[in-house]
């Protein structure tokens, strides 16, 4: 029993605080993520920049508030957030909210059994896939399936950018079906990746034998594409038969700029012994958004090892998918070459090399240059909707 019981309560309080502040800033992480990609201010910029604006920054508006109205830790964080965004709200603010929430905490949501946490299934329009869904869209196709796959901290409405939707482009001009994963961007990529083939392989079991599939991947949703790949040719499973063609768009291979910034600032933090107990509220940010530090795909590539220590690259190699087309576009933002945009920089999150798994022998992919291509003048974000993206990925669905 502590001697000071008062103290207790305050330290227990402390904590708690210290517990929102940690959901506060790894939300802002996230926002300044996204407002960074949108307006490249933040790589250079002031730290007080301007928020993000329309529906993303009300999504960042209302986990700030929320998280201001909550002060015993993150569990009741999340049950008060779920009370304020409602439990059958399907707007795409709500989706937002969750998808954020979920690249930040989803292994803890899952952890802890919370129904915030998104369960992997396939949707179209926000509305998950049942059997008279399948049959009628099955039905209505002359052609591929197109899965369509997400990146972090997105859901699969958030393929719909600037009024541009790649998946429903593809349906008009190829006669392509789209399909839409969903899917809790939190989790390690390896976990995503088994649940993703084991979809996969229940989806195919349901296809006429001639059906193919294609994937287009973006960001970690590539990853994620990669690692089903693996884990569905290790399993014997029968849905990368299926499989003609695999696209990735701005997919870092090799690792993202955010995550191994985030890693650099747990090692400072933890230099001086004054500043080492800070370090622990990066630590909150989730299982996926760590993988993105080099590319993790495989279970191997993280079990056993303090995901938050510097231990440079350990990935056990993965080569791309046999018998599968794949193709990798990357963008950046400057419209003209140099040595800090095009190697450093990159897109703003994802550099050349790694969108294009540029890498020494071992762990280089080995795109055919005719199955890789660069944009320049764009972000991230703009893989989603940018003309020059959608006619390339037109263009090798159409070979």
């Amino acid at each position: 029993m502590p001697d000071n019981p008062g103290n207790l309560s305050t330290d227990l309080r402390g904590v708690g605080n210290l517990t929102i502040d940690a959901i506060k800033g790894i939300t802002d992480i996230v926002e300044s993520l996204h407002q960074t990609i949108v307006g490249f201010a933040g790589m250079f910029g002031s730290p007080g920049q301007l928020r993000t604006r329309g529906i993303t920054g009300m999504v960042y508006r209302n986990i700030h508030s929320v998280t201001d109205l909550v002060g015993d830790g993150i569990d009741s964080l999340l049950g008060q957030l779920s009370q304020v965004i409602g439990e059958k709200d399907s707007s795409p603010a709500r989706e937002a909210i969750i998808a954020a929430l979920n690249g930040v905490l989803g292994d803890h949501l899952v952890a802890r059994g919370n129904p915030l946490a998104i369960p992997m299934q396939f949707r179209t329009g926000g509305k998950p896939w049942d059997e008279k869904t399948f049959a009628d869209a099955i039905r209505q196709s002359n052609g591929p399936l197109v899965i369509m796959v997400h990146g972090a901290c997105m859901n699969d409405l958030q393929w719909k950018r600037k009024g541009h939707d790649h998946g429903q482009m593809l349906a008009r001009d190829l006669g392509l079906l789209p399909v839409y994963l969903h899917y809790n961007t939190g989790l390690h990529i390896s976990e995503n990746g088994r649940k993703f083939s084991d979809l996969l392989e229940t989806l195919v079991k349901r296809l006429p034998q001639s059906l193919e599939l294609y994937i287009v991947g973006h960001s970690m949703g590539g990853l994620v594409s990669r690692s089903a790949c693996h884990y569905g040719k290790a399993s014997g499973q029968t849905w990368l038969k299926h499989l003609r063609k695999l696209i990735f768009l701005g997919t870092p291979h090799h690792g993202a700029l955010l995550e191994k910034g985030g890693n650099w600032i747990d090692i400072i933090l933890q230099i001086s012994s004054y500043s080492a107990p800070f370090s622990r509220l990066g630590k909150i940010r989730s299982s996926g958004v760590t993988d993105l530090r080099h590319g993790n795909l495989l279970d191997d590539d993280w079990q056993g090892r303090d995901r938050f220590a510097f231990s440079g690259d350990q990935r056990v190699p993965v080569p791309l998918p046999e018998n599968v087309q794949c193709c990798s576009v990357a963008a950046i933002i400057g419209k003209e070459s140099g040595i800090i945009g095009d190697d450093l920089i990159g897109d703003g999150l994802v550099t050349v090399n790694s969108a294009l798994g540029r890498h020494h022998a071992q762990m280089n992919l080995c795109f055919p240059d005719t199955h890789q291509k660069v944009i320049r003048g764009i972000h991230h974000m703009d893989l989603l909707s940018h003309p020059k993206v959608y006619e390339t990925v037109k263009t090798w669905l159409k070979r």
